[in-house]
């Protein structure tokens, strides 16, 4: 089986670690900030985020086109440090957080899938994360 090419999406959130992670792992704030572009929507979440857990996003486009359901099983979960998992087909993801001075940097490294080129799955797993950065830093996410 050939490698499988890896991704890095990076970004930091003007947040402290603990607030992030609440973010990223509330099915309420998932459906909230969980989209690459305004065409988009993630209409139901749910998140069991232990080993073993399982996480399931419904991604649709909003004119009812396409969606799929974005999930996995949980592999690693290290408290504000780290989650791993591995997707339905088999690829991995890892998110690293890391705090500083108040801030909290967010890098997440996945296998990049075969069917749709690599720069144009960095540019939607990047789009999604910033809004995520966006969200987590409004009033009251």
């Amino acid at each position: 089986m050939a490698q499988a090419t890896k991704i890095t999406v990076e970004a930091t959130a003007n947040a402290p670690v603990a607030k992030v992670w609440k973010v990223w792992n509330t099915p309420g704030d998932i459906m909230q900030w969980n989209t690459p572009d305004p065409s988009w929507h993630t209409p139901s979440s749910e998140n069991d985020l232990r080993v073993g857990g399982t996480f399931k996003n419904r991604m649709e486009a909003k004119d009812g086109s396409f969606g799929f359901d974005f999930e996995g099983i949980y592999d690693k979960v290290e408290l504000h440090k780290e989650i791993t998992y591995t997707l339905g087909d088999g690829r991995k993801a890892t998110t690293l957080f890391a705090e500083q001075n108040g801030k909290t940097s967010i890098a997440t490294t996945f296998d990049a899938e075969t069917e749709n080129d690599p720069e144009f799955q960095k540019q939607g797993w990047q789009a999604i994360l910033n809004n995520f950065v966006a969200y987590v830093e409004s009033a009251n996410p």
